[in-house]
């Protein structure tokens, strides 16, 4: 009854002692979130376009009361494929969501960190093997009963239970958390780009179905006019070359048509892969819209980026956690200089003899402490100490490279954005100028007063123009789109949070 009580008194002092050492201060440095100054400076803004022009004889920018244009917000961000109102456009990204094979590998990236987290935490705990043996022994010398052979069989319980002292343990755990944050942020980056590339995608593909429209239409008015000049020619009183040039602008707009039919169905692809889709079974869905509709939105601006917005990033968390979890690692390094001490233990039979396995005698049971400590490991120690924290010095660097790259991502894409709209009031004007042009012209060459040069430079101008005005009004919903990105999203900064907590 006396072993007995001290077998239980040892584990009980063992349970306080690990109960205690949770408590202690942990080796190596407390992670805190680096500290940037950085002013917060004026976007480049252009400003909502009116019709006055400056001295340069640009668009001069309506002024602050004037404004019309909607603030840019958390809000406004969430779940920005919404705005537009298309039906399309939400299955492709709910499908791509669900259904993208690049995002759901990295989905599977997350839960393999979650497991790592869950296996680093069982090193709290104590380690229990179950072993058993048998084996036919020889021995020179005879033993009482006269025989030198004999079995050796035993079944044992073994346990061992590292009691964490200097906190090594407890930083490992703590690395393991906050790189599984870290890739739950990764995670969120990889929603944010996928519906990005979905929007932009989409996008191009109905920018690239608007130039066919384009191109198909003039191509119409072009071929009327060589008709006309044609049975005019035949009936004896055309002119040659005229129709000889009329010729080859019809030819050069309908050699168009092919390389934006190419086009359009490279993006109907890509569009349908970045779905989880197989390429071709999306194409009734992508066809143009039967009803002509717009995807400019209203006019929109971005008050200030204040640099809480710029750490909200999905990407920028993610390297924040990063070096946090690299931070802890230095703990775990420096705990390898320290002893290690356990309690361990054992209960199971031995015997050696032709009595059952499973008796009082052949009975045994142990319990006590041990411990290690490196002496000597020729400055491998040291090494990995130092080694892991120029990976802590470069991390920190990665950081402040991502605060500074979200920021030029911003004001690269709000200056893109805001300067386009004056680009498309010039181009809308230019395409009423040359459609107003190509009919004088005609006009002009029927009553003999100018040449057929004349029409021919005008319906060029104005295909021309025409087709960049498209591309314009394509290119501001990209650049907003483009901002959004740069602004993170806010539906994927909630995903994260969640996973996190999870």
């Amino acid at each position: 009854m006396k072993r007995l009580n001290s077998s239980v008194i040892a584990l009980v002092a063992g349970l306080a002692i690990a109960v205690g050492c949770s408590s202690l201060p942990s080796v190596g440095p407390e992670y805190a979130e680096p500290e940037l100054n950085v002013p917060e400076r004026p976007l480049p803004d252009a400003g909502q376009p009116t019709s006055n022009l400056t001295a340069s004889c640009e668009y001069a920018a309506a002024a602050a009361d004037a404004d019309t244009r909607v603030e840019v917000s958390k809000d406004v961000i969430e779940q920005w494929w919404n705005r537009f109102d298309d039906p399309v456009l939400v299955q492709l990204v709910e499908g791509g969501v669900s259904n993208n094979v690049g995002y759901l590998m990295a989905q599977k990236r997350l839960e393999q960190s979650e497991y790592e987290l869950v296996g680093s935490y069982a090193d709290f705990l104590p380690e229990f093997s179950l072993g058993a043996g048998w084996a036919r022994r020889w021995n020179s010398l005879r033993t009482s009963g006269g025989k030198n052979t004999y079995n050796a069989r035993n079944f044992a319980l073994d346990g061992s239970w590292e009691i964490d002292i200097f906190g090594g343990t407890r930083r490992l755990c703590e690395a393991a958390l906050a790189q599984a944050e870290a890739m739950g942020w990764t995670v969120a980056d990889a929603w944010v780009s996928l519906t990005t590339q979905i929007g932009t995608q989409y996008i191009n593909l109905r920018t690239t179905q608007a130039r066919i429209e384009v191109a198909r239409t003039n191509l119409v008015l072009q071929s009327e006019t060589y008709d006309i000049l044609k049975s005019r020619l035949d009936s004896g009183i055309g002119d040659e070359l005229a129709v000889n040039q009329c010729a080859y602008i019809v030819r050069q707009t309908r050699a168009r048509i092919p390389q934006l039919l190419a086009q359009e169905e490279a993006l109907k692809n890509s569009l349908t892969i970045l779905a989880g889709e197989v390429p071709g079974s999306l194409h009734a869905t992508l066809a143009p819209p039967a009803a002509h509709r717009d995807w400019l939105l209203a006019p929109e601006k971005v008050a200030g980026l204040k640099l809480d917005m710029i750490r909200a990033r999905p990407d920028v968390r993610s390297a924040e956690r990063s070096l946090a979890a690299q931070t802890a690692r230095i703990g775990v390094a420096k705990a390898a200089w320290f002893p290690r001490l356990f309690v361990t233990g054992a209960v199971g039979w031995q015997n050696v003899s032709s009595t059952r396995l499973f008796s009082r005698d052949a009975f045994l049971a142990s319990l006590g402490p041990s411990a290690s400590w490196p002496i000597f490991q020729g400055g491998a120690i040291y090494a990995n100490v130092k080694r892991t924290e120029a990976r802590v010095d470069e991390l920190a660097l990665a950081y402040e490279q991502a605060i500074e790259n979200a920021y030029g991502e911003v004001r690269d894409a709000y200056s893109a954005y805001s300067q386009e709209y004056h680009r498309y009031q010039a181009l809308k004007g230019a395409v009423q100028a040359a459609t107003d042009a190509v009919t004088i012209s005609q006009d002009l060459y029927k009553n003999g007063l100018k040449d057929f040069n004349n029409v021919l430079d005008a319906q060029r101008s104005r295909l021309q123009l025409e087709e960049e005005f498209v591309i314009s009004r394509g290119q501001i919903t990209l650049d907003l789109i483009r901002l959004y990105r740069a602004l993170g999203g806010g539906l994927a900064h909630e995903s994260a949070e969640a996973g996190a907590q999870k």
